[in-house]
């Protein structure tokens, strides 16, 4: 017995002289090549480099670890440190987290920037009240309109069965006619192919990484929204950390925004060009089609705003002036 206990202290201290490494598991939504994904590996990998290997944030992307619904709770409750996933996938909770997906509120990578930081720290304080910090946000590209046929009038789109990935994009297929059905973006391909959904509003990123060109010939590229996305991590994981590493990680993050804006930029056209490329059919609504959308931003705005309230218009106010 006694032996077995000097055993265990001497365990103990040499535990206590050797520094341990910190690991983190990240689920990243996208595959590999999305450029959401490759400026995830790289804020771990500055991470790594700053803290001299002593945290090293393994990122798991394709939603391998745990799908949209699942990664604030997962994070949340400790089962990944690390997420990131669409910032509207959690409107139900709060109106605050789908004002990017208010369609043509924001529909420019200016206009969205200038949104993202009136609405921010607002997020940042909703969240660290439920045990989570957020890290960094990155923009989508403007989401577009995928379909099999032109469209001449939004009556086109009547019964279309869209594919919708939030509550907005749910209540503006309705609006414009459409039947929709919530499909997650790694299950695009197999959805279109069994005839789930003929048609979606989604970024040229998803389009190229789904290879809609299999399912649909024309792309509209009506720039509705700017959607976007953030990473989150566990706020009691965060704090267990050195000041030294917590500030590594801040500083990271704080350059993987700025990169993530550069990249969203950047990469719009190139994506687009890729569906042309690919055979598609890219173009603009007509005239009569972007007025009918209008009208349909202009609904979803006041429904926003009321569901919203004083903190909908505080954000409106500062975007808008």
């Amino acid at each position: 017995m006694i032996k077995k206990l000097l055993s265990v202290a001497c365990a103990m201290a040499m535990a206590g002289t050797v520094s341990a490494a910190t690991n983190w598991n990240m689920t990243a939504e996208q595959p590999d090549n999305n450029y959401l994904t490759v400026n995830a590996r790289e804020f771990a990998k500055e991470v790594k480099e700053a803290t001299n290997g002593e945290l090293n944030i393994n990122v798991q992307s394709n939603s391998v670890l745990l799908k949209r619904p699942e990664v604030k709770r997962g994070v949340q409750q400790g089962v990944v440190q690390v997420g990131e996933m669409l910032v509207s996938a959690i409107g139900n909770e709060d109106p605050l987290f789908e004002v990017d997906s208010v369609p043509f509120l924001a529909s420019s990578f200016d206009e969205s920037e200038k949104l993202w930081k009136v609405t921010r720290p607002m997020l940042e304080e909703r969240l660290d009240k439920q045990g989570i910090i957020l890290l960094y946000g990155s923009p989508w590209p403007p989401q577009g309109i995928y379909v099999k046929k032109d469209i001449t009038a939004l009556s086109d789109l009547s019964g279309a069965r869209f594919r919708a990935y939030s509550a907005a994009t749910s209540r503006l297929a309705t609006l414009m006619g459409a039947t929709p059905t919530t499909v997650q973006t790694p299950e695009v391909p197999q959805a279109f192919s069994t005839g789930v959904i003929d048609s979606m509003l989604t970024s040229p990123a998803t389009g190229v990484d789904s290879q809609a060109w299999d399912y649909v010939s024309h792309y509209y590229d009506a720039k509705v929204f700017i959607p976007q996305s953030f990473v989150i991590v566990n706020k009691r994981a965060f704090e267990r950390l050195s000041e030294a590493e917590q500030k590594a990680v801040r500083d990271a993050a704080a350059r993987a925004e700025q990169r993530g804006w550069e990249m969203g930029r950047e990469l719009t056209d190139d994506l687009t060009k890729t569906l042309a490329d690919k055979g598609m059919k890219v173009q603009e609504l007509p005239a009569s089609v972007q007025a009918e959308m209008n009208k349909i931003g202009e609904t979803m705005t006041e429904e926003w705003l009321k569901k919203a309230g004083a903190d909908g218009q505080k954000v409106l106010d500062a975007y808008r002036n």
